[in-house]
């Protein structure tokens, strides 16, 4: 599946591919799209015992690179939806990118996969 939309004045793009019966997920855009890290997200049943499920996140970021933030959420939020090893990977850059626009991406990112 893929999804499109623009978010704060940014174009963003997510690709989910079945890879047997784990998820990968691919996030780019902005003006200079690319991989700035990889998460990989690992259901597992909650520590509380309610049985719920948790997420435990390994991540890998390039030197001086904050895509984890998009990254890391849409791993997680997708790990626990479908209790799937999840994989997500690529980057966002905007020049000059203001702390408005970042707190906007943050906060409309989750719903992009199931509108």
């Amino acid at each position: 599946m893929e999804y499109s939309k623009t978010i704060a004045g940014i174009t963003i793009e997510i690709c989910e591919k079945a890879i047997g019966e784990d998820i990968v997920l691919t996030l780019s855009g902005g003006e200079k799209p690319h991989i700035g890290c990889v998460v990989q997200a690992v259901p597992r049943p909650s520590l509380s015992g309610d049985g719920t499920i948790s997420v435990t996140s390994s991540v890998i970021n390039l030197t001086g690179h904050k895509d984890e933030f998009l990254c890391r959420r849409l791993a997680e939020n997708r790990c626990r939806e479908t209790g799937k090893v999840v994989v997500c990977t690529g980057g966002v850059h905007m020049d000059h990118i203001t702390g408005e626009q970042i707190e906007e991406l943050l906060k409309n990112i989750d719903r992009m996969m199931t509108e």
